[in-house]
């Protein structure tokens, strides 16, 4: 597995820890998967919000997005760590890099069928308009 997989984590914290102790425990969550060899792209704090339906009596937690890059052995390392963490009241890992690549994909198909499509109405005009001003 030497290919560089994307990562989306997301993990919420009881809301009884303050700012400090969850950018605490953010660094801690980074500081896991740098030294497994992956990568961090993106750190998002969302803050405090409300959950959905209560986890373990709680009604909010703070939200924290992480995307990584790495191999996946620090995948399973960080999530084992989450699992005992009782700060940390539920976390999501997916996998994006192969919807990323599929939506890419499905663009570049998409501007190629439009530009073979022939121009009709405002466009045309707009396109005889450019040309008319290149030739210029």
């Amino acid at each position: 597995m030497a290919d560089k997989r994307t990562y989306e984590i997301v993990f919420i914290v009881d809301p009884g820890a303050d700012d400090a102790e969850v950018m605490k425990l953010s660094e801690a969550v980074q500081k896991i998967i740098t030294d497994q060899g992956g990568t961090i792209t993106k750190i998002d704090m969302w803050g405090r919000r409300q959950l959905a339906y209560e986890i373990s009596h709680q009604k909010e937690g703070s939200y924290v997005l992480l995307e990584v890059e790495g191999s996946g052995a620090e995948i399973a390392e960080l999530e084992r760590r989450m699992r005992v963490n009782d700060r940390i009241l539920r976390y999501m890992t997916i996998r994006v890099d192969l919807d990323r690549r599929r939506a890419q994909k499905f663009k570049d198909r998409r501007s190629r069928k439009a530009a073979q499509r022939p121009l009709k109405g405002k466009a045309k005009e707009a396109a005889a308009e450019i040309e008319a001003e290149i030739a210029e």
